[in-house]
């Protein structure tokens, strides 16, 4: 048992499970407005409600071990990521490989059993989460990919339940994605010395402190304008409209904790984000119960 819980706490470490608190929340908000406009209900059942929250967890699983297996080389020699189990040897290459491997079959046949059009989408995903591994090693970009990473749970949350993906969709999806964005350039300014030393790709080891600032700052109010436009799109009531509204507050206050005290990133990171996913998932469902 005690080896058994120490490889459970290792997995853990190596996949940061509590961050699934970033997407888990868009994936039910698309799936309970598509629910309601199909069936006239916010409640998409128990059978999609498992397998939406299996596929949701292994998709991520597998984004974050495989990223782990790719940067090894690079983890290794930072001094933040050094003590990584991908690293330091608590999990071999071998079983990262089964790790990751597992994970993407459990992900395409849970999509296999959601409906066949999450079955085809579960291959262009899958491409996509692994995708942003490479991408920091030529493009500033690699940000709006991890953005994309997450943001795909809406889309995914939509074609579960319609089969298809409506314009609210993507709305929702597009401001996920900037939202993701916003906040990983404001963690990346852990890394921005090492990221110049080894030439990697982050927008502030390119461009600096000032510039990631802004660049977050604007990319967050893109993100509030698309979650408006979804509001609109889906013909959502005032608690939908109230919820980015609190979106937009806690942001303001995500930037206004890291520009006065760097040190408590973490806190802007996780505990405001994952605040953050959850108001607007509860906001949006009641508006929808009620509505």
């Amino acid at each position: 048992m005690p080896r058994f819980l120490s490889v459970v706490k290792d997995i853990n470490e190596l996949i940061v499970f509590k961050h699934s608190v970033f997407a888990l929340p868009f994936i039910f908000v698309a799936m309970s407005v598509a629910s309601k406009q199909l069936n006239d209900s916010a409640w998409f059942g128990w059978r999609l409600f498992i397998l939406g929250l299996i596929a949701a967890v292994s998709a991520r699983s597998f984004a974050m071990a495989f990223n782990r297996l790719a940067d090894e080389n690079i983890d290794k020699h930072n001094p933040r990521t050094a003590n990584r189990p991908s690293v330091d040897g608590r999990i071999g290459r071998t079983n990262m490989v089964i790790f990751i491997a597992l994970n993407a079959a459990i992900f395409v046949i849970s999509a296999w059993f959601i409906n066949l059009s999450a079955f085809y989408a579960s291959f262009p995903i899958l491409l996509v989460l692994a995708s942003y591994s490479f991408f920091k090693r030529f493009s500033s970009l690699a940000h709006l990919v991890v953005g994309l990473s997450l943001g795909l749970a809406p889309i995914a949350g939509s074609i579960a339940v319609l089969g298809y993906t409506p314009l609210w969709a993507w709305l929702l999806c597009l401001g996920v994605v900037f939202w993701v964005a916003g906040f990983d350039l404001l963690y990346s300014l852990q890394d921005i010395d090492y990221d110049k030393q080894n030439n990697l790709y982050s927008i502030p080891s390119r461009y600096g402190w000032s510039a990631t600032f802004f660049i977050s700052l604007l990319f967050h109010c893109v993100c509030i304008i698309f979650w408006l436009l979804f509001v609109v799109s889906a013909s959502g009531g005032v608690l939908s409209y109230v919820a980015v509204g609190v979106s937009g507050v806690i942001l303001f206050f995500e930037h206004k904790i890291v520009r006065r005290d760097f040190t408590k990133i973490d806190r802007a990171f996780f505990t405001l984000n994952g605040y953050l996913g959850i108001i607007f998932f509860v906001l949006v469902l009641l508006d929808l119960i009620f509505s």
